[in-house]
């Protein structure tokens, strides 16, 4: 099950929405999503979980580019919305791009090379590390540190960090 929230702030606190993800397809979506949500350019956190899997939480500032952290990569990477933080540049890995297939039409294939296959590049699950990636400093203005971010589980993240937030309880309305 999947729960995901933008937290707003504002001058009187954090407002809270539960929202759908089903139409975003990348980061660069998500960020104007977020910043949709904002309020006089405050900072906006979109928060999901994947229960007790993975969790993460997109930090994004007015027009600056998005910061993001993911609890663990690979099994993000293994859902729909976890593909949608794990960006190449988050992974550290060269941006994905389409073979220049000119310069396969003059390739003699021989048979061993057929059976042994041509794709001698890893899944892209394979490529993925498991645990953490991303920015743990994200919320270090907001009184939460990189360390008590990556302290923290799938299991309860985003409650503790509505807590510290002081806006555990709007977070509750909405889940």
């Amino acid at each position: 099950m999947y729960f995901t929230a933008l937290l707003a702030r504002t001058e009187d606190g954090w407002e809270a929405r539960d929202t759908e993800l089903d139409d975003v397809e990348s980061l660069d979506e998500l960020a104007e999503l977020a910043r949709a949500a904002s309020v006089d350019d405050e900072p906006v956190l979109v928060c999901m979980e994947q229960e007790g899997v993975w969790f993460g939480i997109v930090r994004v500032d007015g027009e600056d580019d998005p910061r993001v952290f993911v609890s663990d990569a690979a099994r993000a990477m293994r859902s729909a919305y976890g593909e949608i933080l794990l960006s190449d540049e988050l992974l550290g890995r060269e941006p994905q791009s389409s073979p220049d297939l000119e310069a396969y039409t003059d390739l003699e294939v021989t048979e061993e090379e057929t059976a042994g296959g041509l794709d001698d590049e890893p899944d892209a699950a394979e490529a993925v590390p498991p645990g953490p990636v991303g920015d743990p400093e994200l919320m270090e203005d907001f009184g939460i540190s990189a360390g008590a971010v990556l302290a923290l589980t799938p299991e309860n993240a985003l409650g503790e960090v509505a807590d510290a937030l002081g806006c555990a309880e709007v977070l509750e309305a909405v889940r």
